[in-house]
C-alpha cells in the first residue's frame, strides 16, 4: 500500500499538468479562432509556466536510484585545521538545515560532537520527505572553504576542509539482516548541556560494527532506549551506503574509470576572499552568491550534478551497450 502511494504520488503531478495543457490547447484553439489578442498573450505566458513545470518533472525522473525518493541521514565532519575546520563545519551544517527548511524536509540532529573553542566536530541529521536521499547524495565528498580566518589575530587567509557523508535511510522493507553478535554496545554519559538526566547518566550510546569497523554514537535523546534505537538506523544506513558504495565502484571499473572514494574526493570549493565564488569541481557549476548558498540555495548545484551523472551514465561503454 505504501509503494501505491508512492507512485500515485509520483504519477499525480503528471496527470494534473496534461489536464492542464489539454485545456490550454483548447484555449489557444478558441482565442486563434476569434481573434482575441489579449486571451492569446495570457496564453503565452501560461505556456512558459507549464514549460518549466514539464522540466521540473522530467528531470525528477532522474531520481530513480533504489533509495532516491526516501530519507536521507547527512553526516559532517570537521577536517584538519583545529577551530577553523570545526567552525566551517557548523557552517555547512547551518547550510544543510536551511536546504532542508526551504523544502519543507523534517529534520532532525541525532549527533552533535561541539567543538572545543568554537563550531562543532561532527553531526548527523536526518532528513525525512519525498527525494530527500535523492537530491542531497550530490553533496557527499569533501567541501572546501576559503576566507579570511576570524579566529586569526592577523586576520590572514585559511583553508578548511570538511567532510559530507550522506547515506539512504533503510526502509522497513529493505532486508538488511544485522547479526546481534556482530554489533558491540557502550554506554557513555552525554557531554554538553542537555539537563541534569543527560549529563548525570549514562544515556549516549556508541555502536560498533566488528566487521566493517563502522562505529555510531548517538546522544540527542534523554534515554538511552531512544538513543540505542536511533544509533542503529544510523548504522544501517552506514551499511546500505556502504553497498551503494561498493557497487557504485564496479560500475565504475566496468567503464574503465579511476574514482576516488568519497572521504578523499574534494566536490566544491567556496571562496569568500580575495573574491566570491562557489565552485563545484565535478560538474564546473559556480556561482558569486556565496551568501545565497551558504543560506541553503543549493538547487542549482544539485541540478547540474544529477544531469552530470545522467551524462555519465549514458555515455559510458555499460550505458551505450544496454
Amino acid at each position: 500500500m505504501r509503494e501505491i502511494a508512492d507512485l500515485r504520488g509520483e504519477i499525480t503531478p503528471w496527470l494534473d499538468l496534461h489536464r492542464r495543457v489539454s485545456e490550454h490547447a483548447d484555449l489557444l484553439e478558441l482565442a486563434v479562432a476569434e481573434g482575441d489578442d489579449a486571451l492569446a498573450a495570457e496564453l503565452n505566458a501560461d505556456a512558459k509556466e507549464l514549460h518549466e513545470e514539464f522540466g521540473r518533472l522530467e528531470f525528477r525522473l532522474q531520481l530513480s536510484g533504489p533509495y532516491d525518493r526516501g530519507n536521507a541521514i547527512l553526516a559532517v565532519h570537521a577536517r584538519a585545521g583545529g577551530t577553523e575546520a570545526q567552525d566551517w563545519t557548523q557552517m555547512l551544517m547551518r547550510m544543510y538545515l536551511r536546504w532542508g527548511e526551504r523544502h519543507g524536509f523534517k529534520t532532525d540532529v541525532f549527533d552533535l560532537s561541539p567543538g572545543e573553542e568554537a563550531g562543532i566536530k561532527s553531526a548527523t541529521i536526518e532528513f525525512a520527505g519525498p527525494y530527500a536521499y535523492g537530491y542531497l547524495k550530490a553533496e557527499r565528498g569533501v567541501h572546501r572553504l576559503v576566507r579570511l580566518s576570524p579566529f586569526d589575530a592577523a586576520h590572514r587567509r585559511h583553508t578548511s576542509f570538511a567532510l559530507v557523508e550522506v547515506m539512504p535511510e533503510a526502509a522497513e522493507d529493505v532486508q538488511l539482516v544485522i547479526n546481534p553478535e556482530d554489533v558491540k554496545f557502550e554506554a557513555y554519559r552525554s557531554g554538553g548541556p542537555g539537563g541534569q538526566n543527560v549529563n548525570k547518566v549514562s544515556t549516549a550510546v556508541r555502536l560498533t560494527h566488528v566487521p566493517s569497523g563502522i562505529v555510531v554514537t548517538c546522544q540527542t535523546e534523554r534515554s538511552q532506549l531512544q538513543n540505542r534505537e536511533t544509533a542503529m538506523r544510523i548504522l544501517k544506513a552506514r551499511l546500505v551506503e556502504q553497498e551503494q558504495e561498493r557497487k557504485e565502484q564496479e560500475q565504475a571499473a566496468l567503464r574503465g574509470e579511476h574514482v576516488e572514494t568519497s572521504w578523499g574526493s574534494q566536490i566544491r570549493s567556496y571562496v569568500l576572499h580575495p573574491y566570491n565564488l562557489v565552485k563545484d569541481l565535478r560538474t564546473g557549476h559556480e556561482t558569486s552568491d556565496t551568501t545565497g548558498v551558504l543560506d541553503g540555495a543549493l538547487d542549482s548545484f544539485m541540478d547540474s550534478y544529477l544531469a552530470w551523472q545522467v551524462g555519465r551514465e549514458t555515455t559510458s561503454p555499460v550505458g551505450s551497450a544496454e
